[in-house]
């Protein structure tokens, strides 16, 4: 880890010395560019010209285009320093006007330095534009090329002919093989030279089967064994690591095996080619069975890579097996009968490694006859991995599922449509389509087991952690491995080195977005300097926080704003030094802003009102975080944070309120603590009219002093506010030193006041009255029929003595 980290260091400031670096490079040696560029240009209008040559010339042409690019950042300094000096002198003089003659003189001195400084860049920039143009056009001759050999049609595998030219010209390949195998054994010299090295030559051998036989099945039983003897969370990176075993030790077996046949010297032209090629295809085949074992295991070790049924799980392994076994086939057959150019196959080519010419009929059976077997084999992978969606378990966020049910249904219709082009003739395109498509699935498959990998290093790192293989370090990693598999799927689908210096050298260029440029470098560095910015900012922020602002006379709300202020100029200030240091022209941004200036007038106004109301509340501070405020909208509640665009309060049943500052701003707010906790509660009270008003005001005021937070100043009161005709109403009016515990005191008061009026036998008004015309048979309800209705009439129209006494 700590090796990566430094890797990764190293690399960023490479990006970011980059434009230093290139204030030291010379500039390119333009005499013998325009001999290349000619000699190039020469062969681009020569129609004979090779493949071979073609290619040479444009990687050649790539490495010039590339020291143009570098050379068009000389003198960058010195003519930025220059620029400045010129616009320090002031605009020039217009049409008819004249400056001081030292200014003037000064200015055309200055003028000549920067033609000076820049013509080694204007050189570069022209040379590199010529270059560009040149690799484009060998690239689009050699496209052209490549589409001719693709859409060139061979003798169909559907002729009885062909076949019987193939089994015939396969005869007599294994004819000469043998024969020639033949008459090197029977060749006394032969064993004369083979007997000093015998021991080595049986030595390697023996080896070479131990390792094929035992040392592979002992490598296949080793993940299980070792990864019992594993902790839980380390089990699975056990098991990975080891399982590679699985390829190292059969390939050593088939690289030994080849060089001790090849050391008896009983192998000569016709059989050697094979043998040069089977350590590679061993590596294809035992390479494409650990990475099906790996991903459809018969039985998993830590955990199963794919949630699939074990009869789906059974058919992919066999599959990717045939596939492998496909692959090394057709390596064996390309590398010695079949010459490969780029991913096409090119029939009937006389370059072949074995002294036999092959015929085209001979060749597209072949051809057929692997890619039917690949195609089976792809058909019924494709029919499993289009499933895969519904084999995920409903709670897994992964992705991958649904991208290998994607190509699963993909893969059908390219197997179908391969078949179809090979019997008709168009080989080629069968096989651009067959292997290429084989090795993009394979490369997929690779790629999540690497991820489950890079999460199983993780958990085992943090110990079995709850959620680390989850985490998001092991998903970025992830990312980066899919962004660095791009160029392995270019050279898989065809893409060339030049193909692929052309494509790095446009990534680097960047692009150009309303007249500003981005290139890996200037984002890179942006990123960099913003994080750092942003870092500090937080840092800046808490020491304010945690450590100044609490030594202040300022309030919480105070604080709070502060805060926020200093991130909003730290994250500004952060953004600017990120876009200039990135090399990014303000000018350009501010026109571009503008530009969109009528659109977020029109469109975002609302945010954009928001957002400044959000400004205005830290900046005047009408509320505070914990302030108890009642908005417009009727939200009563505590202010719990204040941000640009709103303002979350927290009402008193626990509930989160989002309130856009434009409502606070332009609506009426009450902020009933705005400067001190302190409000005033107002509670009605009503007797009897029969009360004795002065013994009532009495009560109610030894009531309300004995509430603990009712202030002494000013003094609670209690008024007699009016007389009705059902009661006599009087108010207690009380200021409290936290007005949020208002409910409580009220609640309280009132269970007092019910509490000392029954002792005192003060009577509450409870309003009765007689309802006419009766209802009839109201006096004389039948005992038993609607006696709850009776009762409850009975309950309304019964006057009170109270009322009676008064005359009601």
């Amino acid at each position: 880890m700590a090796r990566a980290f430094l890797a990764v260091i190293l690399m960023v400031l490479t990006l970011l010395a980059a434009p230093l670096a290139a204030q030291e490079i010379s500039a390119p040696d333009y005499d013998v560019w325009e001999r290349v560029a000619s000699r190039a240009e020469a062969l681009i209008d020569n129609r004979d010209a090779s493949d071979e040559d073609l290619n040479r010339t444009r990687a050649e042409i790539a490495d010039w285009r590339r020291q143009f690019q570098d050379a068009q950042g000389i003198n960058a300094n010195r003519i930025k320093a220059v620029q400045d000096q010129i616009a320090a002198l002031g605009d020039p003089p217009g049409e008819g006007q004249s400056e001081d003659p030292e200014i003037a003189t000064r200015r055309a001195d200055l003028n000549e330095q920067l033609s000076t400084l820049q013509a080694p860049r204007l050189a570069a920039i022209e040379a590199h534009s010529r270059a560009d143009s040149i690799t484009n056009q060998i690239a689009g001759i050699i496209a052209d090329r490549q589409a001719t050999t693709l859409a060139r049609q061979s003798p169909s595998p559907l002729l009885p002919g062909n076949w019987v030219e193939a089994g015939a010209q396969g005869a007599a390949l294994s004819e000469a093989i043998s024969t020639e195998f033949s008459q090197r054994f029977a060749e006394r010299g032969t064993w004369e030279q083979l007997q000093p090295r015998l021991p080595h030559v049986l030595a390697y051998l023996v080896a070479a089967l131990v390792m094929l036989t035992a040392g592979r099945a002992w490598v296949r039983s080793l993940p299980s064994r070792m990864s019992a003897r594993a902790s839980d969370h380390s089990r699975a990176v056990v098991a990975f690591v080891v399982s590679l075993g699985q390829i190292a030790i059969p390939v050593i077996g088939v690289y030994l095996a080849v060089s001790a046949l090849k050391a008896t010297h009983l192998f000569g032209e016709w059989t050697t080619p094979f043998l040069d090629a089977l350590p590679r295809a061993g590596l294809i085949l035992f390479g494409g069975i650990w990475l099906a074992r790996v991903m459809f295991p018969r039985r998993a070790i830590a955990y199963q890579t794919l949630t699939m049924p074990e009869d789906a799980r059974n058919t992919a392994r066999r599959m990717v097996d045939l596939l492998a076994v496909a692959f090394a086939l057709r390596h064996i057959l390309s590398y010695a009968m079949m010459p490969l150019t780029g991913v096409y196959w090119r029939a009937g080519d006389p370059d072949t490694r074995v002294p036999m010419e092959f015929g085209e009929g001979a060749i597209s059976v072949w051809h057929f006859v692997l890619i039917a077997v690949a195609g089976f084999a792809l058909f019924r992978l494709g029919n499993v991995l289009r499933r895969m969606r519904q084999w995920a378990e409903p709670d897994d966020p992964s992705f991958r599922y649904r991208v290998l049910s994607v190509l699963g249904y993909v893969t059908r219709p390219i197997v179908v449509l391969a078949l179809l082009l090979s019997l008709l003739g168009f080989i080629n395109l069968a096989n651009l389509l067959v292997w290429p498509w084989s090795l993009s699935l394979m490369l997929a498959l690779l790629l999540v087991a690497l991820q489950d990998f890079i999460a199983d290093v993780f958990n085992m790192v943090k110990r079995g952690e709850e959620g680390a293989r989850e985490g998001l370090a092991p998903l970025l990693i992830g990312f980066g491995l899919i962004l660095m598999s791009v160029p392995v799927f270019m050279v898989i689908w065809g893409a060339r080195q030049a193909d692929l210096i052309d494509r790095w050298s446009s990534f680097q260029q960047g692009v150009s977005l309303g007249g500003v440029r981005l290139s890996p470098g200037s984002v890179l560095t942006f990123l960099i300097i913003f994080a750092i910015g942003y870092v500090v900012t937080r840092a800046v922020q808490g020491a304010f926080r945690g450590s100044i602002l609490p030594k202040t006379r300022l309030d919480p709300g105070g604080q709070n704003a502060v805060v926020a202020g200093l991130g909003y100029v730290g994250i500004v200030i952060a953004a600017l030094l990120a876009i200039t240091s990135a090399g990014i022209d303000l000018s350009s941004i501010a026109f571009v802003a503008g530009a969109l200036s009528v659109g977020i007038g029109f469109g975002l106004q609302n945010i954009v009102s928001n957002f400044v109301s959000g400004i205005i509340l830290l900046i005047e501070r009408p509320i505070s975080v914990g302030d108890w405020i009642s908005t417009g909208n009727g939200d009563l509640g505590v202010v719990k944070r204040i941000s640009v665009r709103s303002t979350q309060v927290e009402t008193f049943d626990r509930t989160e309120v989002i309130v856009p500052n434009s409502d606070l701003i332009s609506q009426p707010v009450t902020n009933w603590t705005r400067h001190n906790k302190m409000g005033r509660i107002i509670l009605p009270v009503g007797v009897a009219p029969t009360s004795d008003t002065r013994k009532v005001a009495s009560i109610l005021m030894e009531i309300i002093e004995d509430q603990p937070i009712v202030t002494i100043d000013p003094a609670p009161s209690v008024l007699f506010r009016g007389i009705t005709v059902d009661a006599m109403n009087f108010e207690i009016r009380a200021v409290l030193s936290d007005v949020a515990e208002g409910m409580g005191v009220t609640s309280e008061v009132y269970h007092r006041i019910v509490e000392r009026f029954a002792e005192e036998g003060i009577g509450l008004p409870f309003t009765a009255r007689d309802v006419w015309p009766r209802p009839p048979g109201a006096e004389d309800a039948p005992e038993g029929e609607d006696t709850a209705a009776a009762a409850t009439q009975a309950m309304i129209v019964a006057p009170d003595e109270g009322e009676e006494e008064a005359g009601r």
